[in-house]
């Protein structure tokens, strides 16, 4: 019973609630956007800036992954989510734009720690067939800190104020700081862990996987085609996250006449619908893998699902009903997430357990670089177009990211991993 109830599970549950702690901290601020832009004065044009300035320094994630791989995953995630939660708390002192996009900034780049470290414990705690299962509920953790922050944002600025919630979020954040320091420990020295669970976890980990030999340069990983089969796809889809933690909660203020209560009510059910897509997406690559696929096109066919899913989003802006928008904004939630966790865990699949860290950073950069067009896009032009042109167009980004997922990727031959 030990492969199934053991001591890593405990693990991905720590890590999920660090994940969840970063996303309700980033997504405080979509949250408190309405007020916030009243009290500043601040116009769309600016929150577009406010939000690139978290895009533009959570880009920095090659190097935050690449700190995660020297100090280990233990000293960096806690250096990192410690740096988030003050950033975060610092939110409260803004009082113009440009401050704010500042702290946004500092708070993007401590952030950024999130994939590199998640990924670098699910590639060293699991073996390769419960990955996707780990990836996929530490995957969860964004989409429960998302779904956290519409209620308790709106109850700290109506019972406090705008600066508070900040404050409250930051607090969260540093307890969780304490928990990981307390509890986390490597596999190879985890006394807790029976040596059972660590040969079932070892025994079950491809041997062209494990760290070998020197960790290669940044460059010699941009030359590998399976990074960019993973970075490209990511960059083609987040937008569609980006859609959900900054914009959502102004598109429904400003054009289903939403307020403040009513995004508590409603605002955190994309994230419900995230959650599900999580677990669902492993679920999917199990289920083809049964069929007789391997992992690599089980994930790929998880992938391209979640994309034809995300063809049903693309009608958001034409249906009149209020809550229907809801119901579709909450597909693509589920839709993102089914594809997201599977690309994501795929760089565990592919390279080495030294090269994750940094590669998951890097893909993060591409991915962020995506959302980072896609808001300065949206601050610059919504006004004038529209919100409808903008739903349909995430849709068709995710059906072309499947296409390049299929025709870029390559399956791994152990004896070529690090060529």
């Amino acid at each position: 019973m030990r492969r199934f109830i053991g001591l890593r599970w405990f693990t991905i549950g720590l890590i999920m609630l660090g994940a969840m702690v970063n996303f309700l901290s980033r997504q405080s601020l979509s949250i408190a956007a309405p007020t916030v832009i009243h009290d500043l004065h601040i116009t769309t044009q600016q929150y577009g800036w406010v939000t690139s300035a978290f895009q533009g320094a959570i880009m920095l994630q090659p190097v935050v992954g690449y700190v995660i791989d020297i100090l280990g995953v233990k000293t960096g995630f806690a250096l990192f989510a410690f740096l988030w939660s003050i950033f975060c708390m610092a939110h409260g002192l803004a009082t113009n734009w440009q401050m704010l996009a500042g702290f946004r900034g500092l708070l993007g780049f401590a952030e950024g720690a999130f994939s590199p470290g998640g990924l670098k414990v699910v590639s060293e705690w699991f073996p390769a067939k419960e990955r996707g299962l780990a990836g996929g509920l530490y995957n969860i953790g964004p989409s429960i800190g998302s779904m956290i922050a519409p209620p308790l944002v709106a109850w700290s600025i109506l019972n406090y104020s705008w600066q508070a919630s900040f404050v409250i979020v930051g607090v969260v954040s540093l307890v969780w700081v304490a928990l990981w320091l307390i509890f986390y420990k490597p596999v190879a020295r985890h006394p807790g862990l029976s040596a059972e669970e660590r040969d079932y976890i070892v025994s079950g980990q491809e041997d062209f996987l494990q760290a070998k030999g020197t960790r290669p340069s940044i460059l010699a990983i941009l030359k590998r085609r399976n990074f960019w089969g993973i970075a490209l796809p990511r960059f083609l889809t987040d937008p569609t996250w980006g859609m959900l933690s900054f914009w959502v909660p102004l598109y429904l203020t400003t054009v289903r006449h939403f307020d403040l209560k009513h995004i508590a009510m409603y605002a955190w059910l994309p994230f419900l619908a995230a959650d599900l897509g999580c677990i669902f997406g492993p679920f999917v690559v199990l289920f083809l893998q049964k069929r007789g696929l391997d992992l690599i096109d089980a994930r790929r066919g998880a992938f391209t699902l979640g994309a034809i899913m995300m063809i049903g989003v693309a009608f958001t802006g034409f249906v009149q009903d209020p809550l229907m928008a809801v119901a579709l904004i909450s597909l693509a939630g589920f839709a993102h997430q089914t594809l997201s966790v599977t690309m994501i865990t795929m760089a565990t699949d592919l390279f080495p357990r030294n090269e994750v860290g940094t590669v998951a950073g890097m893909a993060g950069t591409c991915a962020n670089l995506g959302i980072l067009i896609f808001t300065l896009e949206l601050g610059q032009r919504v006004d004038q177009i529209g919100y409808t042109p903008v739903f349909v167009l995430l849709a068709v980004l995710d059906l072309l990211a499947a296409v390049v997922a299929w025709t870029v990727i390559c399956k791994p031959k152990p004896s070529a991993i690090t060529s």
